[in-house]
């Protein structure tokens, strides 16, 4: 069905879905799982091809069955077709070419996300270069709330990530609190606990709520542990903000997270019950990673892009207030350098904003893979100038818990002094009140403590320094 010769090549995709991995840009996932282009002449015969695919043909084909993949079911039956015919007599290619065209306004994007399935935008994305991905990119804008408002125009935020090898609290709050005088927290102040410990997790998701309410801090909280775990806080009364959780785009792949679509709305459920929120009640925080699936060994013959987007329409279902893509976390055995790693952080940020989502980006990498910090700037600016809506703040940009290499407190500095860009404007407001930041957004010329954070240290230690 999907055939072209090329020269004297002759060229057979035999179903979508093979078309689709072959026309995949060059990564290592896609040769580890074996359905990689064999060279460069395939790839470009499979994106020719896949160009002239009707936008139709992805809810006629399922990638992978729908009676065997919860995923597969939620995209089909949640599909908006009154949305989708704006676009329904285009294929991929004329996708593309009215993408970037001026038709293509951030309102006209707005109402068509929802008749948009994940294998439409990853296709789409396969056949466009990294300035296509960044223009659509930043005619996107979703903006989400919870106790401030993430995603404006002009605006750019960032998770303060204070991990600690230990989870011991003083460790953990003077991160937090560097964080903060550089301007950093508005999107979530969010940990990775070192263990999925019940008792530790409180303690943590404690900590943090005496920090934000001491200090009437416009932000939200999370501790990234397991939905389970959460839902066991919640159930012991724990302050609990945003519930965090990996996704995947697969029903295995999430049945090896220990999840499933009815835990998810589950957990939602529990938290929106509480009533947290102040200005709005986007309370999911979800992570997702190209090659997830695969390193569970579930990802279904799909290319690790595909499989990728097919997990933001999971998180689409349940009205996040931040999705991030960490993009080189998991190795290069997924994402082999730094040129693949730019790619794949550009091309998650675009699917995602296309079909809805509040994209941020965990620009990142392990110290085995072939990249470095001059990778990750070039990744980080791009990702700025295409609207991204976040990144992460971590000391000195090495997370010392989870070891692995991200972007600091001075990243986000750099990026708002470089493209005019603010933090969420009730967090603003926050810094300039405290005079941490002065009325042009920018630290104060003589950093001298403010007085509201000289006790903190001392405050927070009564949460003991024993380990989880």
């Amino acid at each position: 069905m999907y055939k072209i010769h090329v020269t004297h090549l002759a060229y057979d995709f035999k179903t979508l879905r093979n078309l689709m991995a072959k026309a995949s840009p060059s990564r290592s996932g896609d040769y580890l799982a074996g359905v990689a282009a064999v060279n460069n002449l395939e790839r470009v015969a499979a994106q020719w091809v896949l160009a002239d695919v009707p936008l139709k043909q992805f809810l006629n084909e399922a990638l992978v069955p729908y009676e065997l993949d919860e995923v597969t079911r939620l995209i089909i039956d949640e599909h908006d077709s009154a949305a989708f015919t704006t676009i329904s007599h285009m294929t991929v290619g004329d996708f593309r070419n009215w993408l970037l065209s001026e038709q293509a306004t951030t309102d006209v994007l707005s109402a068509i996300a929802p008749g948009l399935t994940p294998e439409m935008v990853a296709a789409v994305s396969k056949i466009m270069r990294i300035q296509d991905l960044i223009l659509v990119a930043k005619k996107c804008r979703v903006i989400t709330r919870f106790r401030n408002t993430i995603g404006l125009e002009n605006h750019f935020s960032t998770r303060l990530q204070p991990n600690h090898p230990t989870d011991n609290p003083a460790g953990v709050a003077a991160s937090l609190l560097d964080g903060l005088l550089y301007g950093c927290g508005d999107a979530v102040i969010g940990i990775n606990p070192a263990s999925d410990n019940l008792e530790a997790t409180l303690r943590l998701l404690h900590m943090l709520n005496d920090v934000i309410e001491r200090y009437q801090i416009p932000t939200q909280s999370c501790v990234l542990a397991h939905i389970t775990t959460t839902l066991k806080a919640i159930e012991q009364g724990a302050p609990v903000d945003l519930v965090f959780q990996s996704i995947a785009g697969t029903q295995k792949a999430n049945n090896s997270f220990g999840i499933n679509l009815n835990l998810l709305q589950e957990a939602r459920l529990a938290a929106l019950e509480l009533g947290r929120g102040t200005l709005g009640n986007n309370c999911m925080y979800f992570e997702t990673g190209q090659g997830s699936a695969l390193s569970a060994n579930a990802h279904e013959g799909l290319d690790q892009q595909t499989c990728e987007v097919r997990a933001y329409a999971v998180a689409r279902k349940f009205k996040p207030l931040l999705v991030n893509t960490v993009v080189g976390f998991i190795g290069p055995e997924y994402l082999y350098d730094g040129k693949q790693i730019i790619r794949a952080g550009l091309e998650d940020h675009f699917c995602g904003k296309l079909m809805g989502l509040p994209m941020g980006c965990d620009v990142c990498y392990t110290n085995h893979a072939e990249v470095d910090q001059d990778d990750m700037d070039m990744l980080l600016t791009q990702f700025a100038v295409a609207g991204g809506t976040f990144i992460m703040g971590v000391p000195g940009a090495d997370d010392v818990m989870l070891n692995y290499q991200s972007t600091s407190f001075h990243d986000a500095l750099y990026v708002r002094q470089l493209l005019g860009l603010r933090p969420a404007p009730e967090f603003e407001q926050w810094l300039q009140q405290h005079r941490i930041f002065n009325a042009a957004n920018q630290l104060q010329q003589q950093p001298d403590v403010p007085a509201l954070f000289k006790p903190s240290l001392q405050q927070l230690s009564e949460y003991g320094d024993e380990q989880p």
